[in-house]
């Protein structure tokens, strides 16, 4: 299954002969194969965070129910991928609320600061804005607004709320699970099995060939104009890179030889993490599979240039890793977005 040419961010069998490259610390690669240029990855929007996770306080029932109690504690509140930001302010923030103030609902702890400030999450519903310059706020919306800190928060809330709503029942047997691990896990009480956040992991690349063009496809999905790069999850039993490949051949014809990985980040919409590379084509005919891509055409800088400039293309938002790696190839700013 897959979710191809996708900002948000799914792939078959693997070309024969697809290479791997790996970006090292200063930007060159190893393995076989060209090497493909371009820096690694950082401060991807969803892929930011200062909390310590400690994730050692899980079991801690006493300091857990102790924190709680704390009314300095912070606890962010996740509801269908949601929460209550001040957007308008700058810069914009998260809104926090006491434990006293949180709704019911499923807890989970999420770190704690360099002050020994613990912050929770809570997936209920949300609290009346205090204001009227707070609002709900996708995570989409809010993920390249936020602080470093908040902008980590939210996407772990998010993604841990997303969980507790979705997995409810032990998938063996049909009965009810409860959380246990300040919220990072559920236990079936009926067969004891435990059950952790699910995280599906998927491919993200932006393919080039030997003029240095950029493959852009539309899927069948989208309105006229929208474009990405080629998307798609990992099966089970494959390699993120063999993904890639197996991905960039079903979907446009297309072959690849050198894959390079540059970064990832994390998509909880619900649970994909997206794990970026870049992709030298060895066969560059398009043929598009009709299904998933409706289009897809190679471009050069100056030709994506003018047909975002004319009106003719819209490109992926900021918040996603497609729009990063394209902007490094690109080399600097991205002229549009959705």
């Amino acid at each position: 299954m897959s979710s191809a040419a996708s900002a948000a961010e799914g792939v078959d069998r693997p070309a024969a002969g697809a290479e791997v490259t790996r970006l090292d610390p200063v930007g060159g690669s190893s393995g076989h194969g060209p090497a493909l240029t371009g820096p690694a990855l950082t401060d991807l929007a969803l892929a930011r965070g200062e909390l310590d996770r400690s994730s050692y306080l899980r079991p801690n029932d006493t300091w857990l129910a102790q924190a709680w109690a704390d009314p300095q504690t912070r606890v962010v509140v996740a509801e269908h991928g949601c929460a209550l930001c001040a957007i308008d302010d700058e810069p914009a923030s998260l809104l926090f609320v006491s434990p006293s103030q949180a709704p019911e609902g499923v807890r989970f702890l999420l770190g704690v600061d360099e002050l020994s400030t613990a912050y929770f999450g809570v997936a209920g519903p949300l609290p009346a804005p205090a204001h009227g310059g707070v609002r709900a706020v996708p995570l989409r919306e809010a993920g390249p607004l936020l602080s470093d800190r908040d902008a980590g928060l939210m996407t772990e809330a998010v993604a841990l709320a997303n969980w507790h709503e979705t997995f409810t029942h032990c998938p063996r047997c049909g009965s009810p699970t409860v959380p246990f691990a300040a919220g990072h896990a559920r236990r079936c009480p009926a067969d004891a099995s435990e059950h952790f956040p699910r995280v599906d992991p998927a491919m993200i690349v932006l393919v080039t060939d030997a003029d240095d063009r950029a493959l852009l496809a539309r899927n069948a999905m989208w309105p006229e104009r929208r474009v990405s790069i080629l998307a798609g999850f990992v099966e089970a039993g494959e390699s993120a890179e063999a993904a890639v490949a197996r991905e960039v051949q079903e979907e446009t014809g297309i072959t690849v030889g050198a894959v390079t990985y540059l970064g990832s980040q994390p998509w909880p919409m619900p649970q994909s993490l997206m794990l970026g590379f870049r992709a030298a084509a060895t066969r560059t005919e398009i043929t598009v599979d009709a299904d998933e891509i409706v289009e897809a055409h190679w471009y050069s800088r100056d030709e994506l240039r003018d047909a975002v400039a004319g009106g003719n293309l819209r490109l992926p938002p900021p918040v996603s890793i497609a729009h990063r790696i394209i902007q490094s190839w690109y080399g600097s700013e991205l002229p549009g977005s959705w």
